[in-house]
């Protein structure tokens, strides 16, 4: 297994639906439509298994302070083997490049992220406009079990 990772392409939309179908359809990722990832692209960090795309993650910024690790995802086979952990702390290498203080993830799988040192927070005390922006597209929409994770720089 040679597993590696680098930033996202355009090349790379496809593939990147293809692996995150299932949990759209179940509802555990939100949908983002092909012209969404187009334009945060440059979000997204890539894990391959030689050539396979077997996981990414993105880091959205809300604001000059505050990103959220979103979209993150391993292909089943591949769980368990510390991608996803990697995948994140990538992402908060780039965060505290940019000069971010926190970044947060909203989750189903809260103890993966207090793993890496997140910390539970209300939901409430969310952004508004993250709460009008994807939460109001998901399936679940508005009885939300997801839990809210904070982690300061």
């Amino acid at each position: 297994m040679a597993i590696h990772y680098r930033k996202a392409t355009l090349a790379d939309i496809e593939a990147m639906q293809r692996l995150v179908a299932p949990k759209v359809e179940d509802g555990t990722i939100l949908v983002r439509s092909n012209d969404e990832l187009a334009t945060n692209i440059r979000s997204y960090i890539l894990a391959f298994d030689d050539e396979r795309l077997i996981g990414f993650t993105a880091l959205h910024v809300h604001s000059p302070e505050l990103a959220e690790i979103r979209s993150l995802i391993v292909d089943e086979p591949y769980r368990n083997r510390g991608i996803g952990a990697e995948l994140v702390k990538l992402e908060l290498e780039e965060g505290k490049k940019l000069g971010l203080k926190r970044i947060l993830a909203l989750t189903y799988a809260a103890r993966f992220f207090e793993k890496l040192s997140f910390s539970e927070i209300p939901k409430e005390s969310l952004p508004e406009h993250k709460i009008w922006a994807d939460c109001i597209k998901c399936k679940h929409f508005p009885v939300c079990n997801e839990i809210a994770l904070i982690k300061t720089l």
